[in-house]
C-alpha cells in the first residue's frame, strides 16, 4: 500500500530539519518513493563542516550503474567522499557508483559517505533522484510510516558499563629483567621497577655475594659498577620496610653491548612457477609464554619473494617461531601455502588473553596451516592460490595458539570475512587483504584481540575475547553499517590503541577514525588514509591525549595534530600530496612537549604547530636510550641524539640489518629488559640470530617498567602490524615531566 501524498509531504517536513551552528536537530531524511528510497544521515558536525552517510534502496528493477542526485538549499559543499564518486555543480550534487557497488538488485541497497562544508545552517535535502527518477515510493512492508526520532550522539558516548575500579587492569607478573651491559671499564646493571611498586621500595645490588651499594638504592633502578670485571655475575634484591627480599634471577650478560638469541633459519624452497626463495627473520614480539616472569620472543619469517598486495606472484610459506632468550626454540607454526607472505597479510598478536599468566599467540590461518605441535587446520591438500599468486577463495580462520607449546587452543572463522573481493575497492586482491591487528582493554579489565580488514575504502574491525579456552566475538564494526560511514577510507597502514576518553577503557584509533570501546564510531576527522600515526600525551600542557598523523590525500592537510578524545584538529600543515613519514615525540628539551615532523613539511613543529628549528635527518622510529627522558631517533640500524645543529650518533648496530625494505624498521623495540629505557632488536645480517641491544648509559630518572603502562604494553603488541610504528605510553615522558601516574593494575 503506497503512502498518501499528504503523508509524503508530512514526512519531508518532519525530517528535513535544520542544523545550525552548535545545535544538532533531527538529522535523518528518509525520502520514500516509487522505485527508490534514500536515507540521508548527518553523522557528525563541527563548525563549518559535517559528515554524512547516504543509503539508497532500489525498489524497482535491478540497476547496473547508478547516479543519485540532490540539491542543497543554502550553499553546502561536498569536500570528500568514499564508496561513491561525488561531483557538485552549484547546488546540484551527483553521486555515482564505484566499481564494488555498481549493481543494486531489487530491494537491494548501496551506501556511501562524504564530508561537507556549511555556513549558517545545514538543512537536509528534501528530494533525491536515482538515475533520473525521483524517489517518492513506499518504504518496505512493516517499516514505520515515519522514521523514528534520532538523538545525536554526545561528543563522548556514555559507557555501556561502569568504569572499571582501580587496580583491575590485568598485566603481566614480570621478574626484575636484570641485565648487565658493558659500559667503558665497568658494567651498567639495570632492573625493572614494577608498576605496583611506585613507592616504598628500594634495592640492593650484589656482585656475586658482595653488595655493591653502600645504602639501599631509592632512585633510578640502575647502577654503574665502575671497574667491575666483564662478565661479573649480578643479582638484585628489593628492600621493603627495611627488610631485604629474595634475590632476583641472575643478570643477563650484554658483554659487547648486546645479547644474541640464536635462531633456526627455515629451509628455502621454490614456487609453482619455479622461483627459488630463502628466508630472513622479520618482525618480532614478546610475551611471557611459560609464566616464569621473563619474556620469550615470537618471530615471523619472511620469504625473499614476499609481496606487497599490489604485486602479483607466488610466495613461500610464512613461519612463526617462539624462542627463549637463550635461543631454545619452543615451537614453529607453518601457515601453509594459503596464507600469502607480505607486510599486510600476517599480523600476529602475543598477549595473555585469558589471564592464566601465560601469553597466547593469535593470527589468521587457512587450509594447510600446521600448529607448533603438528596439528592441521583445515585441508592439507587444498590450494586456493590463483594464477597470479593471490588467495581470493577458500576458508579463512582465526587461531589462538598456546604460547608455550604452539598447539591450537581455539580456531574460528575469520571475521571480518572476505566476502566479494570487489566490494573492498578492486577486483584483483589488493585492498581485500589489507589486515591490521591489535590488543585492547575494551572492558578496562582484561585484554581483547582486535582483527581488522580494509582501510582504503571499507573498514571492518572485529573484537574477540579468549576465555575458558574459546574465542568468542565481542563486537564487529563495519564502515558499511548505518552510522559508520565516516570511518570508510580513514584507516592507516597501522592502528593505535589508547583510552582516548579517559573512561578506563581503551579505544581503537583506526587512522583518521576512532572506534569506541563498545564498537561504535566515536569520531572521524575525515582526513583519510596515511602511512604513519602517533598517539600519546604529546602535549602535557593540555588535558588528555593527542594524535599526530600524516596524510596521503593531496586535498587534505599533509599532517595534523588533533585531540584524541574529540578528533578536533588543533593544527595542521597545508596539503602537499602523499606525505609518507611522520614522527611526534619530545626529542628536544628546547620546547615543551613533543616535537612533530614529517617528510613533506619543512622544519620541526612544537605542540602549537610553530616551526621551532631544524628537522631531524630521519622520520622513522624512536627509542629512549640515553640518561635523560628526552627520546632519541632510531632509523635503520642506528640511534641518534637530536641537536639543533645536527645529530650525535649514540649507537651503530654491528652486523645487523633492518626489516621491511625502505621502512628500515627493527624487529622490535620496547622496554623488554632492565629499567624503563628501551631495548632494540635487529636481526643479524645472516638471520642466524636476533641481536638485542640495551643502553650502557646511566640514568637518574626513576620510572616503573613501561610494560606496566597499559597503552605502552598493547602498543608493543601491535607494533608488528603492517607499517610498524614505535610505542607511546599513556603519560608524558620528556623534559620537565612530572611523576608518572600510578597504573591501576594487578599482576597475573
Amino acid at each position: 500500500m503506497h503512502p498518501s501524498r499528504h503523508r509524503l509531504i508530512l514526512l519531508a517536513a518532519t525530517t528535513a530539519a535544520t542544523v545550525v551552528a552548535g545545535t544538532l536537530g533531527t538529522v535523518v531524511a528518509s525520502a520514500a518513493a516509487v522505485g527508490c528510497r534514500v536515507d540521508y544521515q548527518i553523522t557528525n558536525q563541527w563548525q563549518g563542516g559535517f559528515g554524512a552517510n547516504v543509503t539508497v534502496t532500489n525498489l524497482g528493477d535491478p540497476v547496473n550503474g547508478w547516479a543519485l542526485t540532490w540539491s542543497y538549499a543554502v550553499g553546502q559543499q561536498v569536500t570528500q567522499a568514499w564508496n561513491a564518486t561525488v561531483t557538485q555543480s552549484g547546488a546540484q550534487v551527483t553521486a555515482r557508483n564505484v566499481d564494488h557497488n555498481v549493481a543494486i538488485a531489487t530491494n537491494g541497497s548501496a551506501a556511501f559517505g562524504f564530508n561537507g562544508s556549511w555556513t549558517g545552517s545545514n538543512p537536509v535535502p528534501t528530494s533525491f533522484a536515482l538515475n533520473g527518477t525521483t524517489c517518492t515510493g513506499a518504504p518496505p512492508t512493516g517499516e514505520p510510516t515515519t522514521p523514528p526520532p534520532t538523538t545525536p550522539p554526545p561528543t563522548t558516548p556514555p559507557p555501556t558499563t561502569p568504569p572499571p575500579a582501580a587496580g583491575v587492569v590485568q598485566m603481566e607478573d614480570l621478574d626484575r629483567g636484570l641485565v648487565s651491559v658493558r659500559s667503558g671499564s665497568g658494567n651498567l646493571v639495570s632492573w625493572r621497577l614494577l608498576g605496583t611498586e611506585t613507592s616504598g621500595v628500594a634495592f640492593n645490588l650484589y656482585r656475586g655475594s658482595t653488595r655493591v651499594n653502600a645504602s639501599p638504592i631509592t632512585g633510578a633502578t640502575n647502577y654503574l659498577d665502575s671497574g667491575a670485571a666483564a662478565g661479573s655475575a649480578y643479582t638484585v634484591r628489593a628492600v621493603v620496610g627495611g627488610a631485604e627480599q629474595a634475590a632476583s634471577a641472575p643478570a643477563l650478560q650484554f658483554g659487547a653491548g648486546y645479547l644474541d638469541v640464536p635462531l633456526q633459519v627455515p629451509a628455502g624452497g621454490s614456487t609453482p612457477s619455479g622461483e627459488s626463495y630463502s628466508y630472513s627473520a622479520s618482525d618480532a614480539s614478546v610475551g611471557d609464554l611459560n609464566g616464569d616472569g621473563s619474556y620469550e620472543i615470537v618471530l615471523k619469517w619472511e620469504p625473499s619473494n614476499a609481496k606487497d598486495n599490489s604485486q602479483s606472484g607466488y610466495t613461500g610459506n610464512v613461519y612463526v617461531d617462539a624462542y627463549t632468550l637463550t635461543g631454545a626454540r619452543l615451537w614453529r607454526v607453518d601457515l601453509g601455502r594459503n596464507i600469502r607472505a607480505g607486510a599486510h597479510y600476517t599480523q600476529f598478536q602475543v598477549y595473555d588473553y585469558d589471564g592464566d599468566g601465560r601469553a597466547e599467540v593469535a593470527m589468521k590461518t587457512a587450509d594447510g596451516t600446521r600448529s607448533g605441535t603438528g596439528q592441521l587446520i583445515g585441508s592439507s591438500s587444498a590450494d586456493h592460490r590463483n594464477s597470479s599468486g593471490y588467495v581470493l577463495s577458500g576458508p579463512e580462520y582465526l587461531t589462538m595458539f598456546n604460547g608455550q607449546t604452539g598447539a591450537v587452543a581455539s580456531t574460528v572463522s575469520y571475521d571480518p570475512p572476505r566476502g566479494t573481493v570487489s566490494f573492498w575497492g578492486d577486483s584483483y586482491g589488493n585492498r581485500v587483504d589489507r589486515f591490521l591487528a591489535g590488543t585492547a582493554y575494551l572492558d578496562g579489565q582484561r585484554p581483547s584481540l582486535i582483527m581488522a580488514r580494509g582501510y582504503y575504502t571499507r573498514a571492518v574491525i572485529a573484537a574477540w575475547d579468549f576465555r575458558n579456552g574459546t574465542l568468542t566475538k565481542r563486537w564487529t564494526f563495519d564502515s558499511n553499517s548505518s552510522g559508520n560511514g565516516a570511518a570508510a577510507g580513514q584507516g592507516n597502514h597501522q592502528l593505535s590503541v589508547a583510552d582516548v576518553d579517559a573512561d578506563g577503557r581503551q579505544e581503537i584509533v583506526y587512522g583518521a577514525a576512532t572506534i569506541d570501546d563498545n564498537g561504535r564510531l566515536l569520531h572521524s576527522t575525515g582526513n583519510g588514509h596515511g602511512d604513519a600515526m602517533h598517539v600519546g600525551d604529546l602535549d602535557p600542557g593540555r588535558a588528555g591525549l593527542e594524535v599526530f598523523k600524516v596524510d596521503e590525500d593531496a586535498s587534505k592537510p599533509s599532517s595534523y595534530f588533533a585531540d584524541a578524545r574529540t578528533g578536533q584538529v588543533l593544527w595542521s600543515t597545508p596539503a602537499s600530496g602523499d606525505n609518507g613519514r611522520g614522527v611526534s615525540a619530545d626529542i628536544w628539551a628546547g620546547s615543551p612537549g613533543a616535537e612533530s615532523w614529517s617528510s613533506a613539511v619543512a622544519g620541526l613543529a612544537n605542540t602549537r604547530g610553530q616551526n621551532v628549528g631544524r628537522k631531524p635527518s630521519s622520520a622513522n622510529f624512536l627509542a629512549w636510550w640515553d640518561g635523560d627522558p628526552v627520546r632519541e631517533l632510531l632509523d635503520g640500524t642506528k640511534i641518534d641524539k637530536y641537536g639543533t645543529g645536527g645529530e650525535t650518533r649514540l649507537l651503530d648496530g654491528s652486523g645487523v640489518a633492518s626489516n621491511n625494505g625502505t621502512k628500515s624498521t627493527p624487529a622490535l623495540t620496547g622496554d623488554i629488559l632492565g629499567d624503563w629505557r628501551e631495548e632494540v632488536i635487529w636481526r643479524t645480517t645472516d638471520s642466524r640470530a636476533l641481536r638485542i641491544y640495551s643502553t650502557p648509559t646511566p640514568t637518574s630518572t626513576r620510572i616503573y617498567t613501561l610494560m606496566h603502562d597499559p597503552q605502552y604494553r598493547v602498543a608493543v603488541a601491535w607494533q608488528n602490524t603492517a607499517y610498524n610504528q614505535p610505542p607511546h605510553p599513556g603519560f608524558f615522558i620528556g623534559n620537565g615531566m612530572g611523576t608518572p601516574p600510578t597504573p591501576d593494575i594487578h599482576l597475573r
